[in-house]
């Protein structure tokens, strides 16, 4: 359920100006506004569903945690807190639109040239981030958000920050977090352990997406497409697209491996393999 424009914004009037609803996301709703330093912000407010079964205090510090990721692909966090009930986050706000926004515009098919450059740069931002020990969980094409030119990764860790707080609560309420067409075959288990290597795989179907114009695994419910992410081969890129070099198929392919010791070992691995160098 999203939350109304008015209730945030009497809730937070103390501390942001709330300007207009720009978004609404499986776990949150997106606000723009400006902060006590003028600065131009996105402003994230949980939806109820995922509020009530986290706890607070656990939440806000692995949201400290966060913040304190420093890297030209991460977008930052700047601080998350409560009023009325309403859990939030905030970021900069980015005006240069998403990775979803760009593949719409391309009809499906972007460039292997431009897909390259883009899966170099977010790799290179999980990288830092799984060398820091957080695992996003959550990548897809609106969470590839673009600073002018530049590949940025938004949401880091977010969905860790849930399952953290929210423990025993998130896992027996039935609530999904992350996204099914992106979501690594341990994931859509529900297995308790997981590591960088499902931000790979979640990084492949983005891939996968921007040359072939949906992502590897589709169906008409949740549950559906998560029972492919588990059990089906992915399809062939090659068939879609047949110009691409047989190493980007590959490529895709082992990122894809349903056994994550199957996947690359790191983005940049992957990056390289889909470069060819």
């Amino acid at each position: 359920m999203a939350i109304p424009l008015d209730t945030v914004q009497n809730a937070l009037a103390d501390r942001y100006r709330i300007e207009s609803e720009v978004g609404r996301g499986a776990m949150a709703t997106v606000f723009r506004g400006r902060d006590g330093e003028d600065r131009d912000i996105a402003l994230k407010v949980l939806r109820p569903e995922f509020a009530v079964t986290i706890i607070g205090d656990r939440f806000h510090r692995e949201i400290a945690i966060l913040s304190q990721l420093n890297h030209p692909n991460i977008l930052p966090l700047y601080e998350s807190g409560e009023a009325n009930r309403l859990v939030y986050f905030t970021m900069p706000f980015a005006t240069g639109g998403t990775l979803r926004d760009r593949i719409d515009a391309q009809n499906g098919e972007v460039s292997m040239a431009t897909t390259a450059r883009i899966v170099t740069e977010v790799a290179d931002g999980l990288d830092h981030a799984h060398a820091a020990g957080v695992i996003h969980r959550d990548i897809k094409p609106e969470n590839i958000i673009f600073d002018h030119e530049t590949a940025v990764i938004c949401d880091f860790g977010i969905a860790r920050a849930l399952v953290s707080a929210g423990g025993e609560r998130i896992s027996t309420s039935g609530l999904v977090v992350g996204t099914p067409a992106y979501m690594s075959p341990e994931q859509a288990s529900g297995l308790p352990e997981i590591d960088h290597r499902a931000d790979i795989y979640g990084l492949a179907c983005v891939v996968f997406e921007m040359l072939a114009g949906e992502p590897p695994f589709t169906g008409r419910s949740t549950q559906a497409i998560m029972t492919k992410q588990v059990k089906e081969p992915p399809p062939s890129l090659r068939i879609v697209r047949p110009e691409l070099p047989a190493r980007v198929e590959e490529a895709v392919n082992t990122a894809l491996a349903k056994k994550p010791e199957d996947r690359f070992g790191s983005g940049t691995e992957f990056a390289a393999a889909l470069r060819g160098s």
